[in-house]
């Protein structure tokens, strides 16, 4: 409402200077007695709808009675500006369009408007009107380069164009946006991950180290160079690797533990499995990690001490996943009343436990099951962790 307000207010005073200027080249012009100009009538309008809470005609007579000359461009701009808040891409387009043909632009005022109208085209989900838009104003190389070519780098996010999106940057946006070399790291994981799934390991690697370039703390890359290494049959080399990630963010720690289960399967040594666990839960006391310990220990048949291990745990950092996990161990070792009794435990920390999200964005609050590495809600890269506490890690 106070974005209207404003444009409300521009739009007056916009009009006060148009028929002022009008008045003052048209002096010996007077109009008949008794008559209003056009403008005054429009404006009075426009005034009335206003204040009968009518906005959208309001608007409409405003636009109507207001001449695109220089000394109101901006006023249709924060117009168009306004539709393409309130979700009027549509209106916006109209607006900008309108002003964009005006041969009498200045060749900022043109770029400016030319820049309004990629955004009303996103807006709308026109991307590859406004991918056209914008790359010719990154081509003009005018004084909003810089700004036009961050929104192109937004649009081939969008369309997942990821090679697109990492040549358009600039170490000139590194300086302007540093939070960009995250979101770079990131577009470079996408396209490894893709070269992954394919088995283009060289690809895959070249892609990974540019992502490292843009980022060393990047634990995606990390998490990814690790596969890498354990789909190229380097499981030595990939536990290095995975290694790393509780000292670049040990709030990703679960995400690294499959592949870390799966090198040293690969290894056949489930020993050292057990003994790098066992040092990861001391320094990071994290359910999951916890689990793991657990899982690993019962396929070894040492279910007494997963047990114990398991029961020590909980009493000192309770966590319902681990609650969970505890009653299924004691389980195997019921029977009678006391089994049927559990079982009615363990399906209560179930059902629980299937409506509980796992991961919640540190920008948004957004909360999902699986994890993310871009938020859906606020698109923010690697924003998105494990929840910790007794719901959660």
């Amino acid at each position: 409402m106070l974005l209207e307000l404003i444009v409300f207010l521009l739009l007056v005073v916009a009009l006060a200077l148009g028929w002022w200027m009008g008045r003052r080249e048209k002096r010996r012009r007077l109009p008949p007695p008794g008559s209003l100009p056009q403008l005054s009538q429009d404006y009075f309008t426009g005034l009335n709808y206003l204040l009968n809470e009518q906005p959208d005609a309001a608007i409409n007579t405003f636009v109507r009675a207001l001449e695109v000359n220089s000394e109101t461009i901006e006023t249709h701009i924060a117009l168009g500006n306004l539709f393409r808040s309130r979700g009027e891409s549509d209106r916006a387009v109209r607006v900008h369009q309108n002003l964009f043909a005006r041969p009498s632009l200045t060749k900022e005022q043109s770029e400016r408007v030319q820049l309004e109208l990629a955004r009303d085209f996103m807006a709308a989900g026109l991307l590859d009107r406004a991918e056209r838009l914008l790359i010719e104003l990154v081509e003009q190389n005018g004084k909003l380069a810089l700004e036009s070519r961050l929104l192109l780098v937004d649009l081939f996010e969008r369309e997942k164009e990821w090679y697109k999106a990492i040549h358009t940057l600039t170490n000139e946006l590194f300086r302007h946006k540093p939070p960009l070399r995250r979101a770079a790291a990131h577009y470079a994981c996408e396209l490894a991950a893709e070269s992954l799934q394919q088995r283009h390991f060289s690809a895959a690697r070249k892609q990974l180290k540019q992502a490292f370039a843009f980022d060393s703390g990047c634990v995606r890359s990390t998490l990814l160079m690790a596969q890498l290494e354990l789909y190229s049959g380097n499981p030595k080399a990939a536990i290095r690797l995975l290694l790393r990630i509780p000292e670049q963010d040990a709030n990703y720690i679960p995400t690294m533990l499959q592949t870390l289960v799966d090198a040293y399967q690969q290894l056949n040594k489930p020993q050292e499995l057990v003994e790098t666990l066992e040092k990861l839960l001391e320094r990071h006391p994290f359910t999951s990690v916890l689990l793991c310990l657990a899982e690993t220990l019962c396929q070894q048949n040492q279910h007494q001490l997963a047990l114990e291990k398991m029961d020590y745990h909980m009493r000192h950092q309770v966590s319902l996943r681990g609650v969970d996990y505890l009653i299924d161990l004691y389980l195997h070792q019921a029977a009678g009343a006391e089994r049927t009794h559990l079982l009615t435990l363990h399906n209560l920390t179930q059902q629980l436990l299937s409506h509980k999200p796992e991961h919640q964005c540190q920008s948004c609050g957004f909360q999902s099951q699986q994890l993310y590495w871009q938020c859906p809600k606020c698109r923010q890269w690697g924003s998105i962790q494990p929840i910790k506490g007794v719901e959660g890690e």
